[in-house]
């Protein structure tokens, strides 16, 4: 995945209120040490050492923050490593139940009535298991409409096109918040997830929050809009959306850029607000948590719903699903290597890579909970 370009979008996020207090380190210590950093490096002591190989499987747009996670730990725990497999959220939730990997990736929390709390808490030996969130990423509206590159929408249409209740580009609903535009006569082309994704959950939470009753098909990680072609995962979606004239999909942003995909305007009431750094900011910075003690559940809700301006509301966040308690001493000390490089060294290259750092508090929060793992 090629990600030089995504910095240009999300590259000042850090400048402003998410203020990112890690840098990259290039030190290399010896398994088993504490590597306390230097000048210019993170303050955050990491405990190296444990199993050398760590084991983690799930979300897919969590692919390339995981990559640049894995290279600082390599950077700060020498001989240490993690092999993550991007299956999608709903495999790795399954998997990290299963106990076949040491951790699970997952853009939606786990799911009570899903059952996947107790599922998770079986496997972690009767201990709870807690919601990290690790990545913060904007999901674009992307679309492939030849002659139109500036183009509006707000929840209520945007939930119309999704569930099918408008299929052509020149629908008055979609020409009311263009009036600039040239839409063509054409057929609307919805690209959806196939796959468990935790991006199409937050998706449709979003279409619930904000489209004033159009989104009736409610939430969860299987796409309920029942019109479109299904592909899979974040990559397939794009990949299709990008080569049809009038295709649009639901995807995070590193994506939709590599497969130039034009991103659409979100006017939440309080007009047009375009995909950029200080509008993802704006928006997670106004994130809260409703996880009760270290299980670091955010309540999105509000975002998805707001009307404050310049603030664009439809982003996910993806969580490190871990046990609090339950692993083997050498598994517990690994993974708490990493995720503590990750939310840390990790988080200074995640800008160029479309995402977004996690703010000074949230990653205080997430120190504290890796912290308690045992």
């Amino acid at each position: 995945m090629k990600t030089k370009r995504h910095g240009a979008v999300l590259g000042l996020i850090a400048a402003g209120a998410l203020l990112l207090t890690a840098c990259g380190s290039d030190n290399n210590a010896p398994t088993g040490s504490t590597n306390s950093a230097a000048a210019g490096e993170s303050s955050t002591p990491v405990e190296c050492g444990g199993k050398s190989k760590l084991s983690a499987e799930g979300s897919s747009a969590q692919k390339n923050a995981m990559d640049t996670f894995v290279q600082a730990y390599q950077q700060k725990c020498q001989g240490a490593d993690l092999a993550y497999n991007a299956s999608g959220s709903g495999a790795g939730v399954k998997q990290f139940i299963g106990g076949q990997v040491d951790f699970g990736g997952s853009d939606s929390p786990l799911s009570e009535s899903k059952g996947e709390v107790a599922g998770a808490a079986e496997r972690c030996k009767g201990n709870p298991a807690w919601n990290l969130p690790l990545v913060f990423g904007p999901v674009a509206l992307g679309y492939k409409l030849e002659g139109v590159t500036d183009l509006t929408l707000n929840g209520e249409v945007a939930a119309k096109i999704f569930n099918g209740a408008i299929k052509k580009w020149n629908d008055p609903a979609i020409a009311a918040l263009n009036s600039s535009a040239k839409l063509p006569d054409k057929d609307i082309k919805v690209v959806y997830r196939s796959d468990e994704s935790g991006t199409t959950d937050n998706f449709q939470k979003y279409l619930k929050a904000a489209s004033k009753g159009a989104w009736t098909q409610g939430d969860g990680k299987q796409f309920k809009g029942g019109v479109g072609e299904a592909k899979e995962k974040s990559a397939g979606v794009a990949q299709a959306a990008g080569s049809v004239d009038g295709a649009i999909t639901y995807v995070e942003l590193s994506f939709a850029q590599d497969n130039k995909l034009s991103l659409a305007k979100i006017d939440n009431g309080a007009g047009p607000v375009e995909l950029n750094d200080a509008s993802v900011g704006k928006a997670i910075d106004g994130a809260k948590i409703k996880g009760s003690g270290n299980d670091l559940v955010l309540d999105l809700d509000s975002i998805y719903g707001s009307t404050e301006a310049g603030t664009y509301p439809l982003l996910l966040a993806t969580y490190e699903i871990v046990c609090s308690k339950g692993y083997d001493a050498d598994t517990a000390k690994a993974v708490k290597a990493f995720l503590t490089v990750a939310a840390t060294d990790g988080q200074a290259g995640l800008a160029a890579a479309g995402y977004a750092p996690v703010p000074k508090a949230f990653q205080e929060k997430l120190l504290t909970a890796i912290k308690a793992i045992a």
